[in-house]
This record gives C-alpha cells, structure tokens and sequence, in this order.
C-alpha cells in the first residue's frame, strides 16, 4: 500500500479465505469477541492471523520522576455521591467519592474542556455538563460520547484518615487518555485488494468503529475510506468556528494512524456494493474484497431548485474549504442564508460580526419550531435579530440572480430582492446512499438504511452508522428513528465494532446534542419528535431557561440554556430507564428552584 493514506491502483486479485466450519456460524467471530484464527491463501501462500492479549495497565507511566503525591482532603470532607476539583501543586485531579470508595481521574473533559465538577455523577461514572460524554469514575474510560479519548486515572490512598493522590505529571497536565490498542500482524504482507474490516466513511461512526475494534484487539488490517480529501474532523466544527483549518479540527493526527495502522484512503468514492461476493467497487474501477462492512457515509446537502443555484459563491457547507471560502468571501459583505436549520443558524451567528449584512430566509414562520418548538424558537430568533440578522419567514428562493457571473441578488416568492455577494444554503440533507439501491441492503422509502439494535443490516456482517440509518431507539420503545448527530454517531460506530467482534451488543443511549450561537449554547437531550407540548421554567427573555418536551404524559426530551447541568441530570435519568412524568417537571416549574426535584435523583414517583 506504500504508507496508511496511498491510493491504490487498479489491480483485482481472488482471495480465498477458509474458515474452521464450526466458525462459520459465528462469521470468524467467537464468543468472547476476539476474532477467532483464520487462514488467508493469498498468492497460493497460507497465512495465519491471531489476535494479541493486550492487558488494560492501570497507570501506563512509569517514569518515577513523574509521579507526584499530595494529600488532598480529610476522609470526612466528601459525602457520598460528591465531587470536588483538588490541586496537586502540578495539576488538578476530580475526586468522587461514591459508596464510600474514593476515586480520581482527570478533572477536564478530553472533548472540549468542560469542568466535569459541574457535570453528574450517577452510578458509577460521570457525565459531561456541556455535551454529555460519560465516564466510568474507576477506570476513567468514555462509555458514552462525543469525544474519543478516556480520563487519565489516578491512584488513591487513605492513610491516618487522609485522603492522598498519587498521578503523573503528564496526565495532570494533558487530562486525557488513549486507550490501549492493537496493531495489524505483518500488514506489508496483505494483498491490496483485500481488507477484512472496510468501512466506507471517515466521519465520527467510522473512526469509532475502527478504533474500538483495536481496544478490544483486534489486529487484523482495517481500511477507511472517505470522499473527502481529509482525515477524519471536527464536522461540527464546519458551522460553529468556520475559519478552521483541517490540521486544527483533526480527530486524530496522521502519526495516530499509521502507529495503529488504520488505514485511511481520501479521495476514493464507493460506487456499488457486491453483497454476494463482498466486493466494494469504486468509482474509478479500483475493486476491494472485505469480511465484514460499515457504511457509515453520512448525508449529502440538498441543493436549491431554483435558477441560478449553479452560480459562483453560492455554497454548501461541506468541507473546511467551503467554510474558510464563506469567510473570506463574505467578511464585509452582503450574505443571504437559506434555511434556518441548525446549520444555517450557525452560519448566520458566526457571520454576523463579519459581514455587512446577515439575511436569513425560511419557509417556517419561526426558527427551530419543529425542534425546539414555537417559544424557544422565537427567544432565539429574537438573539439574533438583535445581532443584525434579519429574517425572511415563510418565503422561499425563487431565483438568484448575477452579475458578471457572480451572485448579486437573491429574489423571494414574497417578491422581496435581497442583496447578496454570498448565499450558503442550508435546507436539509438527505442520506448518502444511492450507491446501495442495487446493492439488496434493506433501505427505506427516504434512502436511510435500517439497521437493527446492534447496528446490523439485513445482510449478514454488513453494518451501517451514523446519520445514514434509522434505528430502533430503546428511550422511545424501540421505534425506528434517525437522529444525525455527532454523539449519536460515535455511539453507532462503537456498537458496530463490538458486533463485528460477536459481543451481541445492543445500542442503549440518549441522544445528547448542542448548538452555539453568541457565545450561547442550547443542549438537548431526548428524542421529542412527535411532542404535544413544552413545560417551560425560567426566563426565555434572559436566556436562561429549561424547557421539557413531553408526549401524553411523559418527558421525551429537555433544551436548556444557561441552565447547566439539568439537561445532563435528564440524561442520566433517561438513561437509566427511568421515566419522567409531565406533572413533576410541571410542579418543579411551579415551585421554582423550591420544588420537588426527586424525578431527577430516582427517589420519586
């Protein structure tokens, strides 16, 4: 292959993979989850493949002159069920205290630096204030997401009723944790045409899958593969910060995947599937033989139908390019937005400093009404209004219009003209799959792909991922959803690896979202489509307030704004199946910050 990211050429060679005959039912799987042996004959030449025990070291720093120790606190200052931030003099480390056993990992989360002091401790582990990653508080390893990296744990020690903590330096500074993982045997001997792991992706579900597969050691080769001409990002980031560059919105570094040989091929578009002989085959005839398949390819914008959606600087945000060419190009000028989706909001916040004018059109009467619903909606329309964004509402483009080839006016329904020098469109996406309508994986009547609990298509050791499925979501009986959103992505991408290996893992989280507008963020958590109405506490005027989305008579969801950490508490309620009622959430809203919160500790009805 000449490196982790070389294109290969066009050359198709057969493999032949023989498999023990009491493994074929498990598909080269066995129980316990690691890959049972297999024999490739490539070239005529047996080959053997295993995977290697790699055991989980509780500390992996050894240097002595590293370690530091301090006393931190009597054994008697922390109650069960509290978290407190303590300095080592070179560092600070959270310290929990929970059943009467202490524990200390790192106090920052690895995503994006949220003080987990604020955030939720709930059996066993702590959950992330601002984007609701979760943490197991004895091993410090991530079990929900976003983010990629664990906690470092640290050593505790009581002595004379003093509490002491021993850490290294490195980890108090870089609070973060890569987990252990395995490396591909003898990758220079494979054949090019043939991978036994291909995930057709490089997003957040692809990069967690084959990531995971390497913690629970799997040492077989794995390639990514990716339209993009980058290693896998930050999307999210494309919208919120649109003046990134690739390098400074990376995942992971490219060393990162050459030292776990993580293959990853930019450029290279899967133009058909054979599910009966497992070939990928690419769009430019390049073929690859696989054992087991993600496709985790995600959404593709939709364009404008009107005249003139062709013309120079009319964008979709797909790329760091097209954001850093918004910027650039709109930075004292008119800018007209399509759509006051998630994206197209972002755009207009991050813009509105920037250009001379911000125009947002939109064919609801509010933003984020189906979302958020009609009050929140217009409280945040109301923010941005007052930061010189104006809005179109229920209008649409009817053409755009140019002078010199470029875009000078954007024409509404309503017969408004708007000036423009730029326009971003943002009015929907739909899923990245036509490739597969040939292919007999089961895709439904919007071209999601249906998957089952564990992330399984209906043809066996095919598996899909992220904004492309709909799934059954265990929050809401089971019901066959899709929820495009970053944490849910990396959540796909973990279950999927897990039953590549044959754990029988079932998806079980809540979808955690977030947007930021204004140095704002809204947080969500649930699943509200379908809501019949919002129980609302606090000051939408003042943006501080939370607002519950219930169905009948039970919360579905939570948005919150400066409001931390409640909608991390309903998550952690959620999660552990508990349900909670319209009457509690309508009593708290009541009462105020007086009333009955025991809906959020488990201990009420």
């Amino acid at each position: 292959m000449g490196g982790c990211f070389s294109k290969p050429k066009p050359v198709e060679v057969k493999i032949e993979v023989v498999i023990p005959e009491k493994e074929r039912s498990k598909e080269e799987m066995s129980p316990n989850g690691k890959a049972s042996p297999l024999i490739y004959k490539v070239n005529g030449t047996a080959r053997h493949y295993h995977l290697e025990e790699h055991p989980i070291a509780s500390n992996p720093y050894h240097n002595p002159k590293d370690m530091v120790e301090a006393s931190v606190c009597h054994v008697k200052d922390l109650e069960n069920g509290q978290m407190r931030e303590v300095d080592l003099g070179c560092g600070k480390a959270l310290l929990i205290k929970e059943s009467g056993e202490f524990h200390a990992v790192g106090h920052k989360c690895p995503h994006y630096g949220a003080p987990l002091v604020k955030g939720v401790l709930s059996k066993g582990r702590v959950r992330c204030p601002w984007h609701g990653a979760c943490f197991n508080i004895g091993t410090g390893d991530i079990e929900d997401f976003p983010g990629l990296d664990s906690l470092p744990r640290f050593q505790v020690k009581i002595e004379k009723e003093k509490v002491y903590i021993r850490a290294s330096k490195q980890a108090l500074q870089t609070q973060k944790r890569t987990k252990m993982m395995a490396k591909c045997i003898s990758l220079s001997n494979y054949n090019l045409s043939s991978t036994n792991v291909l995930i057709i992706g490089a997003g957040a579900a692809g990069l967690v899958c084959a990531e995971t597969l390497r913690q629970e050691g799997f040492s077989d080769r794995i390639v990514m593969c990716t339209m993009d001409r980058h290693l896998p990002y930050d999307r999210p980031k494309l919208s919120k910060s649109m003046d990134s560059h690739p390098e400074q919105i990376a995942l992971r570094p490219k060393e990162f995947f050459c030292t776990y040989d993580i293959e990853v091929l930019t450029e290279m578009q899967v133009a058909a599937v054979d599910i009966k002989s497992k070939i990928a085959v690419f769009k430019d005839g390049f073929k690859m033989e696989y054992n087991k398949l993600l496709i985790a390819t995600g959404n593709m914008p939709k364009a404008l139908s009107c005249k003139g959606k062709e013309m120079e600087n009319v964008f979709n945000i797909r790329t760091p390019e097209d954001a850093n060419r918004v910027v650039k190009l709109a930075t004292s000028k008119n800018v007209v937005i399509v759509g006051a989706s998630f994206l197209g909001m972002e755009v207009a916040a991050y813009l509105a400093e920037r250009a001379h004018s911000v125009s947002l059109v939109e064919l609801e009467e509010v933003p984020f009404k189906k979302f958020f619903g009609e009050r929140v909606g217009r409280a945040v329309m109301k923010m941005f209004e007052s930061n010189r964004v104006k809005f179109y509402m229920q209008t649409e483009v009817s053409e755009l219009r140019e002078q010199e080839g470029k875009l000078k006016e954007v024409v509404l329904k309503s017969g408004k003209v708007l000036r423009a020098d730029v326009c971003v469109v943002g009015v929907g996406a739909v899923p990245a799959t036509g490739f597969l309508k040939q292919s007999g994986i089961n895709i439904d009547s919007k071209g999601f792909i249906v998957v089952n609990k564990m992330m399984q298509t209906n043809i066996p050791g095919v598996f899909a991922a992220g904004d492309a499925v709909t799934f059954p979501l265990a929050l809401r009986n089971n019901k066959k959803v899709n929820v495009p959103h970053w944490q849910m992505a990396h959540m796909h991408g973990r279950i999927a690896a897990l039953n590549m290996l044959a754990h029988g893992t079932e998806i079980s989280t809540v979808p955690y979202l977030w947007t930021a507008m204004f140095g704002k963020s809204i947080r969500y958590a649930g699943h509200a489509e379908g809501f019949d109405d919002v129980v609302i506490q606090g000051d939408l005027d003042e943006l501080k307030f939370v607002a519950f989305y219930t169905k009948s008579d039970e919360v579905v969801a939570v948005a919150s704004m400066n409001y931390d950490p409640i909608v991390s508490k309903v998550a952690e309620v959620l999660a552990a199946g508990r349900t909670i009622r319209k009457r509690d959430v309508e009593l708290f809203v009541r009462h105020g910050k007086t009333g009955d919160m025991s809906w959020l500790t488990g201990k009420g009805s």
